[in-house]
């Protein structure tokens, strides 16, 4: 496992080639097989292809489109050119899967320390379905993406899916069309603090 871990890439360009639904379908079991707080199991998959990505994508633009007029996230700003650039890889690649928190509260809204303990704790969860993902996509050959930048489009992309929940992050998925070199990574004498 640690060599998938070590191979893995973050993949911007892929192949023009579809991948298999029983490829997809174990993607999403190994995401379901993530441990998660309190076995909330905070997540839904809706896999996106087709049509139904043209239809995302559209609506993602929308709004990114919008997010300058009016921002959800006004910090953020300077990060819309890299929207755009994720939009292209998204279309791109074959297959999205968005993630939905069936529990999630609607990031509009404040929420007391509870609250935000239990948002904190089921993005954990999620971040470990991912990395499951991601890690099963490498093993079979797939090249991946993790995505975050949905946020610039967040009110319209929920609306466009239609269901319970708040869209937390997606995921492209497809063969690779580059061979990107490792990223540099801090050494662990670095993030490590040793206490006994």
């Amino acid at each position: 496992m640690l060599s998938t871990i070590v191979d893995r890439r973050s993949i911007r360009k892929y192949k023009d080639i579809s991948v298999d639904k029983k490829i997809i379908e174990e993607i999403l079991l190994a995401g379901s097989l993530a441990p998660s707080s309190k076995n909330r199991q905070p997540w839904k998959f809706v896999v996106v292809s087709g049509n139904a990505k043209t239809d995302m994508i559209k609506t993602m633009k929308e709004g990114l489109e919008r997010e300058k007029i009016q921002p959800l996230l006004p910090e953020s700003a300077r990060y819309h050119g890299g929207a755009a650039y994720t939009i292209q890889i998204m279309e791109q690649a074959p297959v999205v899967i968005l993630v939905v928190n069936p529990l999630g509260i609607d990031i509009h809204r404040q929420l007391d320390a509870e609250e935000r303990i239990y948002e904190i704790c089921n993005a954990q969860s999620i971040g470990a379905a991912m990395e499951n993902m991601t890690l099963t996509a490498a093993e079979h050959g797939l090249g991946s993406l993790w995505i975050c930048d949905t946020y610039f489009a967040y009110d319209e992309l929920n609306r466009w899916l239609n269901t319970d929940g708040e869209l937390i992050a997606a995921m492209a998925a497809g063969y690779a069309d580059e061979a990107p070199a490792a990223r540099p990574r801090k050494a662990l004498e670095e993030i490590v603090e040793w206490r006994t």
